[in-house]
């Protein structure tokens, strides 16, 4: 490393693998469910890819779909879990969890969106990612980190870290993103690459 970067801090987020939520287009939010057989398979490819470098510290999202990608990293990269935070899981989808758009539909009608079912605001999924990431950084300056989370709080924290709404663009499962902090700023070294995905892991996204 050069001297220049000594207090270079790196974030680099991955999402999840696919789960049958993902499949079935189902809201996931907050429920515990796991990952199917292509998203370890999944996990296992971004696994290896992480562990052709080395990584200081590797926090994920207390979920179960995240714990599971998480935990197949640790072992790949030889790194304990750091910590498991609420603060890293996917915005809670209130009383729409669990279901796909025709049941919204059956049962609050084709406008539930106008509703109030409970669901978290993408302000306060923004709020809490970017608080994690910033005490993160002022904790563990000049590290590298990984931050295995969920597509739509991965967006939304980078909106707010860069504070730039046009960023943030939907995330393929377990797609690695890197972003680095110094002297105040944030920019990204890559965004949503999935190189480590043969074709058909990428066509199951």
């Amino acid at each position: 490393m050069r001297g220049d970067d000594l207090m270079l801090t790196s974030i680099t987020f991955v999402r999840h693998g696919n789960t049958d939520f993902n499949v079935e287009k189902r809201a996931q939010g907050h429920l515990n469910n796991p990952l199917n057989e292509t998203g370890f398979k999944q996990a296992k490819a971004v696994a290896e890819r992480l562990a052709e470098e080395k990584w200081d510290l590797l926090f994920s999202s207390d979920l179960l779909r995240a714990r599971q990608t998480a935990e197949i990293i640790s072992k790949a990269i030889g790194l304990p879990i750091t910590a498991y935070d609420v603060r890293l899981r996917e915005i809670s989808r209130g009383q729409i969890e669990g279901t796909i758009e025709e049941e919204r539909i059956a049962r609050w009608g084709a406008n539930w969106r106008e509703l109030d079912l409970g669901e978290e605001s993408l302000e306060s999924v923004r709020k809490r990612g970017v608080d994690f990431v910033m005490e993160a950084v002022a904790k563990y300056p000049g590290k590298k980190m990984l931050l295995v989370s969920h597509g739509l709080l991965i967006r939304e924290t980078l909106k707010g870290l860069m504070q730039d709404e046009s960023t943030g663009t939907p995330l393929a499962n377990t797609s690695v993103t890197t972003v680095v902090y110094k002297d105040g700023q944030w920019r990204y070294e890559l965004y949503g690459c999935t190189r480590h995905l043969d074709m058909e892991l990428r066509e199951a996204q």
